[in-house]
């Protein structure tokens, strides 16, 4: 699962053979996407009936299934980013991972009905609409939001997929009312527009602030202790044996350090600037690491023993007192966010007190859990010690955004996929549409497709074209993500979770002062014009479709 940052490995595939080294892994991934699309087809044909539109009911499973495709590489690789970009988890790992919990969360809580989006952002009720006309917004809407996100995400740029859909069936309603004559820009919702313009600043200023002090106090109070030790060429807990013996003894220890040390558990460049104290061990020529380590070189023997003694207690007793706090605050907070984000579709019954408990309990268990694995992390090094714990945590807060994502964002691509299909079957514009569970997996599938054929780029902006990334860093931006998309659900603020995880990754960025804000402006131009952008193309599309129907 973690490696260190020496292990790390770009996941790209290299030209040599047919598909590259990952032919087996393109091939595998291709099949289980088209036996999904056929056994999917042939389920909704019978689940519609016989005398349904068959090429209309082929162009609505093309175009849905291609939304969730271009969800998954978009914003499901967005989710990721920081986990494959830290090094906690492979792309094949982030794989697996994403297809079991994003898929259980659309199966265990993407809900059983859906609304058919006749209301909201742009408003279908007073419309003289007839059921064929309905359908084919909604269609519209979906392959314009996943055009954008297609483009969008060959481009390496995070976008919010909620705004993509909404922009396609405000520019395919929009034109659809003007073409017939029964409405126009009035049928929109200019004042919900307009949260989603706070949101493009809300959202990751919010997430920013959020990381920004969650890391800052982590680095301060976990990890300089960790980092100041490996400055003074300590190795881990093991060297306190080292302190009873005489100075020749240190001395040679000091001279074969390096070779003792396994070279997949030396600290690197990037991983030092990445969890050390940026006033400690920022080894950069002209740092002030640079002067640290300079000063640890000209230390006699004595004082660089007494000094490493004292750093590498420190490092291994934050590891055990601080991070079980901090882990079990973590579990109570990705917990409850299941709970409002990605839980709430499945009509949980808990009482105040009793989710209180639950809490409680949950986290005393994490609490103790880190307390023990910390304790046995004592036999590694420091730099592995560190590395671990957080990469673990960081797969957790990994898998737990994984399920609140399937439950909730899939709505996206099958909320309206679904409203297209209760058409067809019925022949009428209902209030709420029955979600079936051949559709949810149907529609999850494809989201892992879409991640592993086309979501790379957006992985290698979030997690390292941004700033560069280690376990505990990574594991802050998603935690203090975490913490905003909670209270924004709790207080009903205009905010999108994918504009979070970004601000979250610039606070990281900033708290190590390598924030990569020339790339942050076109990913900010992208929140703008996406909704525009997938109106337009929805606009045509509903054109082209109307005169082919």
């Amino acid at each position: 699962m973690a490696r260190t940052s020496d292990q790390r490995t770009t996941d790209a595939p290299v030209a040599q053979g047919f598909l590259g080294p990952d032919r087996n892994w393109h091939l595998g991934a291709g099949l289980m996407t088209l036996a999904t699309v056929v056994a999917f087809t042939i389920w909704a044909f019978t689940h519609t009936g016989t005398d349904v539109n068959a090429f209309l009911l082929v162009l609505a499973i093309a175009f849905g299934l291609f939304m969730a495709f271009n969800i998954g590489g978009n914003d499901v690789a967005n989710s990721f980013g920081t986990s494959v970009g830290a090094g906690t988890l492979t792309m094949k790992q982030a794989l697996v991972v994403a297809a079991v919990f994003e898929v259980s969360g659309a199966v265990l809580a993407g809900g059983s009905v859906t609304e058919t989006v006749r209301s909201g952002i742009v408003d279908l009720g007073g419309m003289a609409i007839d059921p064929l006309a309905f359908a084919l917004i909604m269609m519209s809407a979906l392959l314009g939001a996943a055009v954008w996100l297609l483009l969008a995400t060959k481009m390496g740029w995070p976008v919010s997929t909620t705004h993509a859909i909404i922009g396609g069936i405000v520019g395919a309603a929009v034109t659809t009312g003007i073409s017939t004559g029964t409405g126009g820009f009035a049928m929109v919702q200019w004042g919900e527009i307009g949260k989603i313009a706070i949101s493009w600043v809300l959202s990751p200023l919010l997430g920013g602030i959020a990381s920004f002090v969650l890391f800052g106090t982590i680095k301060r109070r976990i990890l300089a202790p960790a980092a100041r030790a490996i400055a003074l060429g300590s190795r881990g807990y093991d060297d306190a044996e080292d302190d009873d013996d005489d100075d020749d003894d240190d001395d040679d220890d000091d001279d074969d350090e390096q070779r003792h040390v396994p070279a997949s558990e030396r600290v690197t460049e990037l991983q030092q600037s990445a969890f050390a104290e940026s006033a400690a061990l920022d080894i950069t020529p002209g740092g002030p690491g640079a002067e640290l380590v300079e000063n640890a070189a000209n230390l006699t023997k004595k004082e660089r023993k007494a000094a490493r003694k004292v750093e590498r207690k420190a490092a291994y007793h934050a590891l055990e007192k601080r991070v079980p706090p901090l882990a079990a605050g973590a579990a109570v907070l990705l917990a409850a966010m299941l709970v409002f984000k990605g839980l709430d579709n499945v009509g949980l019954n808990i009482s105040v007190g009793g989710g209180v408990l639950m809490l409680l309990m949950l986290a005393l268990g994490v609490w103790m859990a880190t307390t023990v694995f910390a304790r046995a992390l004592k036999k590694q090094s420091i730099s592995r010690a560190t590395f671990i714990m957080f990469s673990w945590m960081q797969v957790f807060t990994a898998c737990a955004f994984a399920f609140s994502h399937g439950a909730n964002d899939i709505a996206n691509a099958i909320g309206p996929f679904v409203a297209v299909l209760d058409v067809l079957k019925t022949g009428t514009i209902g209030e709420e549409a029955a979600v079936p569970s051949a559709a949810l997996i149907a529609f999850g599938i494809a989201l892992i497709s879409g991640l592993w054929f086309v979501g790379r780029k957006v992985i290698h902006t979030v997690g390292t074209g941004l700033t560069a990334m280690h376990p505990s860093s990574g594991f802050a931006a998603e935690l203090a993500a975490a913490t905003i998309v909670l209270l924004a659900s709790v207080l009903g603020l205009p905010v999108s979770s994918t504009h979070i995880l970004i601000g979250a990754v610039l606070g990281v960025g900033i708290v190590n002062h390598a924030a990569n804000w020339k790339l942050m402006r076109p990913i900010f131009l992208a929140w703008i014009i996406t909704l525009p952008a997938a109106a337009g193309i929805g606009a045509v599309v509903v054109l082209v479709l109307r005169a082919i129907f």
